[in-house]
């Protein structure tokens, strides 16, 4: 017997019913699909890095030690599993020489430091490596406003704070008292003394200049510069001198102090001054994830640790690759390479 009309109307109901079934089941497996396949690019496939590492840092009252520690918090949150562990320096020397020892798998270090370290031929150069090029240090030559210093061959006889002997400022000052003619032993009364040490000793009239190499601003030279007419001398006129004199004068440029950078500073204007680069530098014992992952933090975390560091809002993923004199760890390399546009 035919069906009814209204039999017929009750199995078009049914029909209709079922169809949609395998049409939403299709599309549900494809969005699954597609979000596996977006999932590995935005979030990685492997999981964070776990473990704990240390990062040698610098002196309390320092860039580096700042960086250091907004550099933690911002690994706190991308990798969870990881403890941390922030250890205190007189600078980039003593950085490097921790990095060889297996004392410190991160540091932050200047590139002349690192350069000068190669050329000593010192144990384990060869194993270092680098994460990033961070931020510029200015080498600034720090004097009371009234003195009479007004380039860095004045120095001659006076008591000259040139940083602590494992520190990156030590270095420098040599470099630069030899290239004004001057020998850091014989020429000057050299005080080997910290940025936490120099400027206090300066105001009280133990030192008549001291030499400074670090981000901007430093803390310890805005303190000062609050408390007491200071100056900055020029260092430009001695680039010429630096070329060749060694293997770490390469890495010095010319560069101009902005005004803003400590105005406290009476009648501050551009100071023409030399920088060298800083690099984040690991050694090739750290396993590719972690410097990957730490290399990716060190981007990632630019804008909030630059809004406490200002010197950190010049990293960029461009001119992060620019590591001279060391190449890059592999991590950090595969971090760059997963975010080239």
């Amino acid at each position: 017997m035919a069906p009814s009309a209204q039999d017929r109307r009750l199995l078009s109901v049914r029909s209709l019913r079922r169809r949609p079934v395998p049409v939403l089941l299709g599309v549900a497996v494809a969005l699954v699909v597609l979000a596996g396949l977006l999932w590995r690019p935005l979030f990685g496939s492997a999981p964070s890095p776990g473990g704990s590492l240390t990062v040698s840092t610098g002196v309390s009252s320092g860039v580096y030690s700042r960086y250091g520690e907004l550099l933690r918090g911002q690994l706190a949150g991308d990798a969870p599993d990881l403890d941390i562990t922030l250890k205190p320096s007189e600078g980039s020397v003593q950085n490097i020489e921790r990095l060889v020892a297996g004392d410190a798998d991160f540091a932050i270090a200047t590139a002349d430091a690192i350069a000068a370290y190669q050329a000593s031929g010192a144990e384990g150069a060869d194993r270092l490596r680098a994460c990033a090029r961070l931020y510029d240090d200015y080498i600034q030559l720090v004097v009371p406003a009234d003195s009479p210093v007004r380039s860095t061959a004045d120095l001659a006889g006076l008591r000259v704070g040139v940083g602590q002997d494992q520190s990156g400022v030590q270095p420098a000052a040599r470099q630069l008292l030899a290239a004004a003619g001057l020998d850091l032993e014989r020429d000057v009364t050299a005080v080997r003394q910290g940025i936490d040490a120099m400027p206090r000793m300066l105001e009280a009239g133990r030192l008549d200049a001291f030499f400074w190499s670090g981000g901007l601003p430093t803390t310890a030279v805005e303190r000062l510069a609050a408390n007491t007419d200071i100056r900055l001398v020029p260092l430009e006129d001695l680039l010429p001198a630096l070329t060749g004199l060694s293997p770490e004068s390469a890495f010095y440029r010319a560069a101009g102090l902005p005004p803003d950078a400590y105005p406290d500073i009476p009648g501050s204007q551009v100071v023409d001054t030399l920088a060298v680069a800083n690099l984040l530098v690991t050694t090739d014992a750290v396993d590719d994830a972690l410097a990957e992952q730490v290399t990716r933090s060190v981007i990632n975390g630019r804008d909030r640790i630059g809004q406490e560091v200002h010197a950190a809002q010049r990293v960029d993923r461009r001119t992060a690759i620019y590591t001279q004199p060391l190449e890059l760890h592999p991590g950090a390399r595969e971090y760059y390479r997963s975010v080239k546009p």
